[in-house]
């Protein structure tokens, strides 16, 4: 039975790493989309409320661009350490 736990455990490991980098990535783009359509509708209202969303357009894209290089180093360093405990 320790064998089917230790094939499940390893078997889990790499789909636990595909969940946590697509939550990551979607949640970043969802927040930059729901930003941008905010600034959509803040141009026919009121022009200062966009300029000052567009800033945060651009911040979040910036941290978007930092966590994306951020993931790329987390998951190369995983990948290394699941294939290196499994040969």
């Amino acid at each position: 039975i320790l064998v089917i736990i230790e094939t499940i455990s390893l078997l889990i490991q790499p789909i636990a790493l595909a969940v946590r980098l697509t939550a990551n990535i979607t949640a970043g783009h969802l927040l930059i989309h729901l930003t941008g359509n905010t600034i959509l509708t803040l141009l026919t209202i009121n022009l200062s409320a966009t300029l000052l969303t567009s800033v945060l357009l651009t911040l979040l894209t910036i941290l978007e661009i930092a966590v994306a290089l951020i993931q790329a180093y987390v998951f190369t360093l995983l990948i290394n350490l699941y294939l290196h405990n499994n040969t």
